[in-house]
């Protein structure tokens, strides 16, 4: 089964789906095939989801994953505010827009930066002695200082530049070892796990 996924940034399109397939692959006995889409951001996500994946599903052999950014989007419902909450409403909601079984919607608690912070060796000395201690659990850095904020943050104290997304960001999840993140991250862990089963292992 191939897989295609639909992203919403360029950190995404060029790091998410190298991660998944090492993780995939140390269980599978072929390697899987991991094509990302890339939309121009969540709004652009939320306009076109259902179609592109319908285009995709087309082929009986593909299944497709969504993965989106707790942090940023703004189309939770008022009453919808803690981030269990978020993430199961938008998870049911494009679920049920895409309309097929194998679709399934993800999202990265609060931000793919996350799974950074699951590793903090490969960080710099100066940045790893100024990680905040909620990181210990890096899907708790939250909606208060998403972890693309606390990076820049800590980069710009730290090491007096900006921490870029692309040059910083892409090699770091490059380099991380899924194995770790899959055990840190509880929703990393859930999309690895949708992963497998849609890639029938």
């Amino acid at each position: 089964m191939r897989i295609t996924l639909f992203v919403e940034g360029d950190t995404e399109r060029a790091a998410i789906p190298d991660l998944l397939k090492r993780w995939a692959d140390s269980r599978l006995s072929r390697p899987i095939r991991i094509s990302p889409v890339q939309f121009r951001g969540w709004q652009h996500y939320t306009k076109d989801i259902a179609t592109r994946a319908a285009l995709a599903l087309r082929d009986p052999s593909t299944a497709a994953i969504g993965l989106l950014d707790l942090y940023g989007p703004t189309f939770y419902p008022a009453n919808v505010a803690t981030a269990r909450e978020r993430y199961a409403w938008a998870k049911a909601k494009f679920e049920r827009e895409v309309g097929s079984d194998r679709f399934v919607q993800h999202f990265a608690v609060h931000e793919t930066e996350a799974w950074i912070f699951s590793d903090p060796t490969m960080l710099p000395a100066d940045i790893r002695s100024a990680i905040p201690g909620k990181a210990a659990n890096p899907e708790s850095i939250n909606f208060d200082e998403p972890p693309s904020h606390l990076l820049a943050r800590l980069y710009r104290d730290r090491l007096g530049r900006r921490y870029q997304k692309l040059i910083d960001g892409v090699p770091l999840l490059q380099r991380i070892s899924p194995e770790t993140v899959y055990k840190r991250c509880e929703h990393f862990r859930l999309l690895a796990d949708d992963v497998l089963r849609l890639a029938g292992g």
